[in-house]
Order: structure tokens, then sequence, then C-alpha cells
């Protein structure tokens, strides 16, 4: 088993982002190594693999990893939907989306459990369990589990650690931010 090597993850949303999305990611490493977890799924297969390449020529050095959301093509990285198989060959590290009442799946790495608190990113998508749900979740599997949605502040990073998170994945709280090495900065350390 491999884990992302990082205890923030960024999930990208170019539509959300003010400035060029490859921009906004180089400037969150400012703030130190996090994952990223390449989405923009609406986009010719291509193109993300092309932005993707940028993404991760922008972040050579960093230490950030770049993964890659239901990949199309062999990546070292990946994190899978809920009924995506996994890819073969098999990537370095897999990880699959959770919510609450899904059984724990035994073929990949890490999951993220959502939506922990109400999404500004995705309205209306819930229920949101809370503290609670999550800490339930991270109970019912072995599997390293990052937090998802509604992660908004340091504080609901450090309770969703406290519930017993391996760590935080986060969208629109970087995605938006008008400085985002000072918030990747800020929920670094809130997780750890």
């Amino acid at each position: 088993m491999a884990l992302p090597g990082h205890r923030l993850l960024i999930l990208t949303d170019m539509a959300q982002s003010p400035r060029p999305l490859v921009t906004q990611l180089a400037a969150a490493a400012g703030g130190g190594p996090f994952g990223v977890v390449v989405r923009e799924k609406h986009l010719p297969v291509a193109e993300r693999r092309d932005l993707t390449g940028h993404i991760t020529e922008a972040l050579a050095g960093s230490g950030c990893e770049v993964l890659v959301a239901d990949p199309r093509w062999p990546v070292e990285a990946c994190h899978l939907s809920v009924h995506r198989p996994v890819p073969t060959p098999r990537p370095r590290v897999v990880g699959r989306s959770a919510h609450a009442g899904d059984p724990p799946p035994g073929d990949v790495d890490y999951l993220t459990f959502s939506p922990v608190h109400a999404s500004t990113s995705k309205p209306g998508y819930g229920p949101a369990t809370g503290v609670v749900g999550l800490a339930a979740a991270c109970r019912s599997t072995l599997l390293p589990v990052y937090a998802l949605g509604g992660i908004e502040t340091p504080e609901r990073a450090e309770r969703a650690r406290h519930a017993g998170a391996h760590g935080v994945a986060v969208m629109g709280v970087i995605m938006r931010a008008p400085d985002p090495a000072a918030t990747v900065r800020a929920l670094r350390a809130a997780v750890g």
C-alpha cells in the first residue's frame, strides 16, 4: 500500500480559480507541499493529459504529488470515483471517493470521505455527516481517510484530524483563494 505523501489533498476545479489553474497551483505550492488531484473531467482526454503534464512541470521540485481523477491513460497515482475500477496497470497510489453508508473498498490505498460539512463548491451535495459521521467512517476502515466537504478553515481541518482523519481534501478554499500559499500554509499547520 502507498499513500499520497501529504495530509493535504487539493482537488482541482479550474472554473473556481481566479487565475489559470496551473498558476493557482504553483502559487499554492509556496505554502508547502501537498497532493493535488487533477479533476477537470469535462476536458477531452488529450487536453486533460496535457493539463496534468503542465501541472506536473509547474510543481516539479516543490515536493507536491500529482494524482489524476478517473484517468483514461496510465498514471503513477490516481483518485477514483466510487464505482470506477482500479486501472490496469495499477498505479503506485490509488485512492477512492466514499460517502456515508458505502462499504469500505479493499482495492485502494486511501479514501476521501464526503461531505463532512456543507460544501460551497457543491451546494446541495449531501447530507453532510459532520465530524461524528467522519469519525464513524474512520473507525469503519483500516484505510487512511481524508475528510472532504466544507473544510474551509484550519479549525475544521484540525477537528477532522481529531475525529480520526489521516488528512483533509479541499477544493474551493484553495481554488478561490486570492493567496493560495497562505491558505495552504494554514491548512498544513492544522493537519500536522
